[in-house]
């Protein structure tokens, strides 16, 4: 379907204020019916905000309008934004867990037969939907038993069901794994075709290649332009998210690694489930990248390595000496290796706690004196350093750190781990929902590490992250290591090499390290 001349949608000069700090600064944006409008910035640039303000969550300061099918709207809320259209799916999905698909899709809306709900009228009333968007669950199923991706789709459902015409996508494809986000950008070109208007949230500059038919950027807060998509490329949208340049993105600055300096040796490591027999050899000073799909034992491998799971089988060497005991994250720690989980809000940070806190959970042992009491100057000048070092913005490090952007929680867990002084640092899905400038600074960091002679891990499903930072590559299929790319391989590290050995394409056997 080609997009309407006459936008469906305008926001003109709209600005917001919390607590005399100003967030939005006269954003202007416009979108129209039958196109995917990607919404790009870093963390902190304000999409969040003005999507609320769309949504009528928040009220725009005075002076900025909102205009549906060219028409001002006045009094704009919560009320007047569903009435008129407009749903938002954020990526903390809305939906109650312990009711039906069909009484979710109703919610707030819900059919009568005089004082009860009409649960039969409600889930004959949205089989249309589910079969529309290809649903293979029906509408009496608990949403407590659907994926991920299906509850996904339950929110469209909603959203399509109450005859939204301007649908905002919160980086939707965040916990999808690659066949799910196919699905999903399937069912974004239908709706698209269908005439609904897509305002996509992301940092992937895949997806907004694959999607966007233009993109506006917001940079603290101001509207800097937006871009057909004809006109897309990598360099000018980072240039004008982040204000600069940023040629040099993926760091590689280090000096190539010594091959006879080995820092850590991984020999048969096995679970019995997930992993078989995978051995390799990191060495000092390098990025070693771990490239798999969705499921081929990347981070279970890592967990193992770390003694966050039970091995029955394999051994650890680093910095040259066996690590006798491998049954706990403590162990692997006293052997100087250190794991940064994939999922930094369940497994990694304390989102109730100080930066400071969290960034001297791991010192607090040698910061305690007098009897136990922790010395908290030491811990203050400790985090005040690494808020420093590593580009932390925060105002101060009593700031709860749940309180942060992505980027900047991702490194404060990264101070808290440099803290113990590792041999060896594993980083799993390093920057997965981290803006581009965070991105940068996190490269830099690895960079920095790999030059004072610490081996790094660097496993993630951003091929071109792994090709643009590693030294070398393993590929890992069906719970084995099945290939090396780079280093004295003699085959070179890409994406193509990488995805057909991934998949199988290849059948190639590793090197030895």
């Amino acid at each position: 379907m080609t997009p309407a001349t006459t936008p469906i949608l305008e926001m003109r000069g709209i600005s917001k204020t919390f607590s005399g700090l100003r967030v939005l600064k006269e954003v202007d944006l416009t979108v129209y019916a039958g196109e995917v409008h990607a919404l790009m910035g870093e963390n902190g640039a304000g999409k969040s905000t003005l999507m609320k303000v769309l949504s009528g969550a928040h009220a725009a300061d005075a002076g900025g309008e909102i205009r549906i099918d060219g028409k001002t709207v006045a009094n704009y809320g919560p009320r007047a934004a569903k009435e008129l259209g407009v749903a938002v799916i954020y990526q903390e999905l809305s939906l109650c867990p312990n009711l039906s698909v069909a009484e979710n899709i109703y919610l707030g809306r819900e059919l009568k037969r005089g004082w009860t709900v009409d649960r039969k009228a409600m889930e004959a009333g949205c089989v249309d939907v589910l079969t529309r968007l290809g649903a293979d669950f029906g509408p009496q199923t608990k949403v407590s038993s659907l994926s991920i991706a299906e509850r996904q789709l339950v929110e469209i459902a909603r959203a399509i069901h109450a005859h939204a015409r301007i649908l905002v996508m919160d980086e939707p494809t965040t916990p999808l794994s690659s066949r799910e986000t196919d699905r999903l950008f399937a069912l974004i070109r239908q709706l698209r075709q269908e005439g609904l208007a897509i305002v996509y949230i992301s940092h992937r500059m895949a997806e907004i290649y694959e999607l966007s038919d233009r993109v506006s950027v917001l940079r603290d807060g101001k509207h800097v332009g937006m871009l057909p998509r004809a006109d897309l490329s990598a360099e000018a949208l980072v240039k004008m998210m982040v204000g600069r340049d940023l040629s040099g993105f993926y760091k590689k600055e280090h000096a190539p690694y010594d091959p006879g300096n080995v820092v850590m040796r991984v020999r048969d490591m096995a679970d019995g489930r997930r992993v078989r027999g995978c051995g390799f050899d990191l060495h000092a000073g390098e990025v070693l990248g771990i490239a798999g799909l969705v499921g081929a034992g990347r981070t279970e491998l890592a967990r193992l390595i770390f003694g966050a799971d039970p091995r029955i089988a394999g051994t650890l060497e680093v910095a040259g000496q066996a690590v006798a005991s491998l049954r706990s994250p403590t162990d692997a720690i006293r052997a100087g290796v250190v794991y940064l989980t994939e999922d930094r809000k369940a497994q990694g940070l304390f989102l109730d706690m100080s930066v400071r806190d969290n960034i001297n959970v791991c010192a607090c042992v040698p910061d305690s004196r007098y009897g136990g009491v922790l010395d908290r100057s030491r811990g203050a000048r400790r985090s005040a350093e690494a808020i420093r070092s590593l580009s932390i913005r925060v105002a101060s490090g009593a700031v709860n750190v749940g309180a942060l952007s992505g980027g900047n929680q991702q490194k404060v867990l990264l101070a808290r781990l440099l803290e113990i002084k590792p041999h060896v640092l594993i980083l799993d899905e390093p920057t997965r929902g981290v803006d581009i400038g965070s991105k940068s600074e996190i490269y830099r960091i690895v960079n920095e590490l790999a030059k004072a002679g610490v081996g790094v891990v660097v496993i993630s499903s951003e091929l071109p992250e792994i090709v643009g930072t590693s030294d070398r590559v393993l590929v890992m299929r069906e719970g084995e290591l099945v290939a090396e790319l780079g280093g004295h391989s003699g085959r070179e590290i890409s994406q193509e090499n990488i995805i057909e050995l991934a998949t199988g394409a290849q059948q190639v056997e590793p090197q030895a390290a």
